[in-house]
């Protein structure tokens, strides 16, 4: 299978995904979206185990040899050469509070690294897609990200500090403490935004999950941008659980500097 066949499975899913969080959009319940806590105290809805289900059920008939980590079912052959990585919507509690910032997050690994990733905005009618070794596009046309070589002058964006383990928590406040502004609650957005030269820096310390991040690597860096974790290290389905995404590279070397200043 070729990469083009890949990325139109990709956008195929991504349309099932989007249909379902459209539909659910319009004619959602004046009280909200009921909900429950899973075993990390994260909450999940009947939908995003709907879209889960009917993504795998896609998979099974388009790449039936493909493995599949997701967020709300057990791996399904995690260790093979290719592997899908499925979020149905990230960024659940900004989906039960109605505020549309959510998206899904689609990857293929190959070998544990991600070549291919989908992030895709249903409210907002917005899909980045990114291929190895190719541009990014968004809805079509490609993006960059934008210089910004200094911290001093940075719009950094998290998702969420109260998720930051104590460990994080004085590394994380230097590096806020180092840029100029700051934005919270984006959830997978922040990241998208980063790689159309909206925002510059997005760091998240703790709680993130391969689901969360891998569709995310070709995006970025398909776009100009660099991401890693606070280590620095490459991101792919081995990684552990902090993101550090900048749009120009001097900056991530500057935040990485900041994160481990003494």
């Amino acid at each position: 299978m070729t990469a083009s066949h890949h990325r139109a499975t990709a956008e195929h899913l991504a349309d099932l995904a989007r249909a379902r969080l459209q539909a659910h959009w319009q004619t959602a319940q004046e009280d909200g979206q009921p909900f429950e806590d899973k075993d990390d105290a994260s909450p999940v809805t009947a939908i995003d185990r709907a879209i889960e289900r009917e993504l795998r059920e896609a998979i099974a008939r388009h790449t039936p040899s493909f493995g599949v980590v997701g967020e709300e079912y057990p791996d399904h052959q995690r260790d093979a050469e290719y592997s899908w990585v499925l979020d149905p919507i990230d960024g659940t509690k900004a989906f039960i509070a109605g505020v549309p910032v959510y998206g899904t997050l689609i990857a293929l690994c190959r070998d544990g690294r991600p070549v291919l990733g989908v992030v895709d905005l249903p409210i907002a009618g917005l899909r980045w897609v990114g291929v190895e070794g190719q541009p990014t596009r968004l809805n079509g046309q490609p993006v960059r990200t934008r210089p910004c070589a200094e911290l001093a002058r940075a719009l950094l964006a998290s998702s969420t500090p109260e998720s930051l383990p104590d460990t994080h928590l004085a590394a994380f406040a230097r590096l806020r403490d180092a840029t100029r502004w700051r934005l919270y609650g984006a959830a997978c957005s922040a990241y998208a935004n980063l790689a159309r030269g909206r925002i510059d820096l997005v760091a998240d310390g703790g709680g993130m999950a391969p689901v969360d991040y891998c569709a995310l690597v070709p995006v970025i860096e398909g776009a100009g941008g660099v991401i890693s974790d606070w280590q620095g290290r490459p991101l792919g389905l081995g990684s552990g659980s902090s993101v550090l995404a900048a749009g120009d590279p001097q900056l991530h070397r500057q935040a990485l500097e900041r994160l481990h200043q003494a």
